[in-house]
């Protein structure tokens, strides 16, 4: 039996290999190809290990080679988000969720910013913030900004969810972020911004106006409790 630095030196040598062949299947446009690779380390490693130790570090990759060259084509990008979503979803129907027992949450609001209809991410960020604890509006997809405001106003949400997973629906959450502040609610209600193009591309979240972002549904929870606290702090302060 393998003692554990023996197995994490495996580990690594298999993520390197795996990691050079999910580039090039990415590369070359195959999500089903990609998808049987991590599917077949996820069976050994299991999916929340791959999620850190294989998924992240090919986004980082993929991200620096994208800014620094532009190696990558949209194309290439789209491939790459699908691939995550196929993941995440998994990581959702492996993990056991409680579903009673925690104490209750304020409400926050979720859902895809205008022009964009990739639910999966979103769905998982909700089903992970229902199971602890909070109530969540989810609006769908293609919200305009205005429809966003409204809700969480309604609700007394003091953080807003929005999701986009290509570039060019992404920067569609910066009339959301004008909508706020135009509102003269910027910290009072907190935006969380989420997708696979805010892990590939770094500095997006500053550049669309997100107050924070966190690297795949599990961290949901965590970024919306500090989030719903940076809001009560902003209003104690006022």
């Amino acid at each position: 039996m393998l003692n554990k630095a023996s197995r994490e030196r495996l580990i690594t040598g298999a993520e390197k290999q795996l990691l050079q062949s999910l580039i090039e299947s990415i590369n070359m446009g195959d999500r089903v190809g990609a998808s049987t690779q991590l599917d077949a380390w996820a069976s050994e490693y299991g999916y929340e290990h791959l999620l850190v130790e294989v998924l992240d570090p090919m986004l980082i990759r993929i991200g620096e080679e994208w800014n620094s060259a532009e190696t990558f084509t949209l194309a290439q990008m789209y491939v790459a988000a699908k691939v995550t979503e196929d993941v995440m979803s998994k990581i959702a129907d492996s993990r056991k969720l409680p579903s009673e027992g925690q104490p209750p949450k304020g409400p926050v609001v979720i859902g895809n910013i205008e022009e964009d209809f990739h639910a999966l991410g979103r769905r998982l960020v909700g089903t992970f913030l229902r199971a602890e604890g909070w109530k969540v509006y989810d609006l769908g997809n293609d919200v305009p900004a205005p429809v966003f405001v409204d809700k969480a106003q309604e609700v007394g949400a003091r953080v807003i969810g929005v999701s986009a997973m290509m570039m060019t629906t992404a920067h569609n959450i910066k009339r959301l972020r004008k909508e706020i502040d135009d509102r003269g609610l910027t910290g009072q209600i907190q935006l969380a911004v989420g997708g696979a193009i805010f892990r590939i591309c770094p500095g997006l979240t500053e550049e669309v106006g997100g107050d924070g972002t966190t690297s795949n549904a599990l961290g949901a929870t965590e970024l919306f409790n500090r989030l719903w606290e940076q809001s009560i702090r902003r209003e104690l302060s006022l």
